[in-house]
């Protein structure tokens, strides 16, 4: 059964613009992981934009209570590209309490514009 549905876009430029001008901005949204890709390079801002709105999207499938913590839900990628969340902390109790016990993810980004959906299944 699905719990809940939450979509997000994040212009792309103005992510980044954001980014630059609070250097610390990347600590307080993302985990380590989420802004390096397996080869150890620094990802990309539109995929961080793409991410961002993927926490956008779960808060609003979690019926956007206050209090979640940004790097409670994380934006994990398999070895296919396919992303999926892990989530711990304000982000796992609220899902619990929902009863979530599966996610699904999608992400985009092109024309200057990111986007996610986010599905809550029981």
């Amino acid at each position: 059964m699905i719990i809940g549905v939450g979509i997000d876009v994040a212009e792309i430029d103005r992510f980044a613009q954001s980014l630059e001008r609070t250097p610390r901005l990347a600590d307080r949204l993302f985990v380590a992981a989420e802004l390096t890709l397996p080869s150890g390079e620094r990802r990309g801002v539109a995929s961080l934009a793409a991410r961002f709105a993927a926490k956008e999207a779960l808060a609003k499938a979690l019926g956007a209570p206050t209090g979640l913590r940004w790097t409670d839900a994380e934006v994990v990628s398999a070895g296919n590209g396919r992303p999926s969340l892990r989530v711990r902390g304000t982000v796992l109790e609220r899902a619990q309490e929902l009863g979530v016990r599966t996610w699904h993810v999608s992400l985009s980004h092109d024309a200057g514009i990111a986007s996610a959906v986010v599905i809550a299944e029981s």
